[in-house]
């Protein structure tokens, strides 16, 4: 019976530890995939391209995580991301495009 003690609360240290990994794991996802976004959004916002859905893609995100929905607030970080990338190239295309619609 004594040696049955030690054994149970090790037992239970390690399925609370796994249960905290559980947990943690997607929101440091999370973090790490809002950090991408929010550093895409931010050259965008510099290049004075940044469309308004990235931004509300973004604070979409920050809901999501907030009430605990990892999943949807990495897939909204990962969106928000491609729509400030996609904003950045719009302005690098425009950069030299708009010199073909001028009549000569």
């Amino acid at each position: 019976m004594r040696l049955s003690l030690p054994i149970s609360l090790v037992s239970l240290a390690g399925a609370a530890a796994l249960a905290f990994a559980a947990v943690a794991a997607p929101a440091d996802d999370f973090k790490a995939a809002y950090a991408k976004a929010e550093a895409a959004s931010r050259q965008s916002a510099a290049l004075k391209t940044q469309w308004t859905t990235t931004v509300a893609t973004l604070k979409a995100a920050q809901a999501a995580a907030a009430a605990g929905k990892f999943d949807e607030a990495i897939a909204l970080a990962k969106k928000a991301e491609a729509l400030a990338a996609a904003s950045i190239a719009q302005a690098r295309d425009e950069q030299s495009a708009w010199k073909d619609g001028v009549i000569h």
